[in-house]
């Protein structure tokens, strides 16, 4: 899938590009019907809600689950960031964010790459997210946020929130959020939110600013997160286990479009159980980054 001029003149002056229902209900349905078994195992992978068994991530379903590996390497989602950088790309995450019915908490204000770089040492910010909605997202269910443009800020000062939810973030104040809020519109479009049918897929800048509120609706939204990053691009440190920030740096190769849909063989490095080495973490910084 090739970006046209004008979808690369709107990324880069909004930060992001919404594809409302570009996989199929069949593609779609192929990795709904897989996520129930993953959520219910007891491993480190899966973190769950504050005070809930609800699952909030789960983490590098690739490496273990045939229909999420071919996934991660669907050209519907590896191409158009492989244009943008001009490089081949590598696994930096990948996770399949649960906002449960009911149970789903916020994800508050942020920008990934501010985590990458403080706790990853990611050099630059040539890493891009793409979100696939597993469910419809609606505005109740607790869809993304976004300020528009507010990528163009490069890196904003964040503090590492520890508290707030079962999963830390380097979170953005709320004061520096309501001037990017106004400087992108204010009331008229200083915050969007893209909403649609499952299969629906969102591109978007690693330091584009965004969160997502509480899911107090009837209607779960679950969706895959693929954060790809430039392979020249790399972290420099393990501080966080492999599960959560991957150590493979080889270029992602992709499979044939129907992918989803018939069988091709792929790797399952994690199929018989998380190696211990997974776990292990590290704040040496790697030798060829001197």
């Amino acid at each position: 899938m090739k970006l046209t001029p004008e979808q690369l003149e709107q990324f880069d002056r909004e930060g992001y590009l919404f594809f409302p229902g570009l996989f199929t209900p069949e593609e779609t349905k192929n990795l709904n019907d897989a996520v129930p078994e993953l959520y219910s195992r007891r491993e480190a992978y899966n973190v769950r809600e504050k005070g809930s068994d609800a699952v909030r991530t789960n983490f590098a379903a690739h490496m273990y689950s045939e229909p999420f590996a071919k996934l991660a390497r669907h050209p519907r989602m590896i191409g158009p960031v492989q244009d943008l950088f001009g490089e081949e790309l590598y696994m930096h995450q990948f996770k399949i964010n649960g906002k449960m019915a009911f149970e789903g908490d916020v994800w508050q204000w942020h920008q990934d790459y501010g985590t990458w770089l403080n706790d990853d040492l990611m050099p630059t910010e040539r890493a891009m997210n793409v979100a696939i909605f597993l469910d419809d997202v609606n505005p109740f269910n607790g869809p993304l946020m976004f300020i528009p443009g507010s990528h163009k800020k490069g890196v904003v000062e964040a503090k590492h929130d520890l508290s707030t939810t079962s999963y830390p973030l380097w979170t953005v104040d709320n004061d520096l959020i309501a001037q990017l809020v106004e400087r992108a519109g204010g009331k008229e479009g200083g915050i969007v939110s893209p909403t649609g049918p499952a299969g629906s897929m969102i591109l978007f800048h690693s330091c584009l600013v965004h969160a997502s509120a509480s899911n107090l609706s009837p209607w779960n939204r679950v969706s895959v997160y693929l954060s790809l990053c430039a392979v020249s691009n790399h972290i420099r440190r393990h501080k966080r286990p492999e599960y959560i920030a991957h150590r493979d740096f080889t270029p992602i190769s992709c499979l044939p479009d129907d992918c989803l849909v018939n069988s091709y063989p792929v790797d399952l490095p994690w199929k018989g159980g998380m190696p211990e080495s997974a776990l292990k973490t590290s704040l040496d910084v790697l030798k060829e980054a001197a």
